[in-house]
């Protein structure tokens, strides 16, 4: 893609300038912090379930039947 098409999608006229009335998309810089909170989040989904708390539910599992 031309850099002239890249400009012209993202809001700009063939200038370079912004047109009005076009909304600029622009991705918001959050603190420092939050995108490590994320990875560790991220990591901690991707964990597999401990056997010892996947017994623990079948046991729930079966005391309810």
């Amino acid at each position: 893609m031309e850099l002239v098409e890249a400009s012209i999608m993202a809001g700009a006229d063939r200038t370079g300038k912004p047109v009005k009335g076009k909304k600029q998309h622009t991705r918001k810089q959050g603190p420092e912090w939050a995108s490590g909170l994320k990875q560790l989040y991220d990591s901690v989904i991707e964990e597999p379930i401990p056997d010892a708390f996947k017994d623990l539910l079948a046991r729930l599992d079966d005391g309810k039947r």
